[in-house]
């Protein structure tokens, strides 16, 4: 049992772990242990979260969401088991807690009139002295 917060309750039904070899460097312990986790969510057909929080979730998730609608993260960041699956559980919660915080909607607003005098007088003067890049002209001098 995963506790996000006291609303939000992942049941053990709903996570699946599963172990494998850690990569990269590590000595013997790599090539006997399999140290490395991968906590399987499926969020899709959770009953703890509602449709929004989901939808959310996907997003932030990225591609660790896949096309059966499970979260899959994947930590081999120690040589212990029991850690990486601490480590993957915090993940998890971690991600579902940012997923709860709803975004602000953006209020449309439009540039004040000094604001917009300011850039085209900019632009002006850029213009300015990109035209005074030229090639001389030798009658001139």
């Amino acid at each position: 049992m995963l506790r996000i917060n006291d609303q939000i309750i992942i049941r053990d039904w709903e996570l699946s772990e599963s172990f494998t070899r850690s990569s990269g460097p590590g000595g013997q312990n790599v090539n006997k242990l399999s140290t490395a986790v991968e906590l399987r969510f499926e969020a899709e057909s959770s009953p703890s979260l509602p449709p929004a929080i989901k939808a959310r979730l996907k997003k932030l998730a990225g591609r660790r969401w896949t096309l059966e609608g499970a979260l899959i993260i994947r930590v081999e960041d120690t040589r212990s088991q029991a850690r990486n699956r601490e480590i993957a559980r915090e993940r998890l919660a971690a991600l579902i807690e940012r997923a709860l915080v709803a975004p602000k909607r953006r209020v449309a607003t439009r540039p004040t009139l000094s604001s917009q005098r300011r850039r085209v007088d900019a632009k002006n003067r850029r213009g300015t002295v990109k035209n005074l890049r030229g090639r001389v002209d030798p009658a001139t001098d």
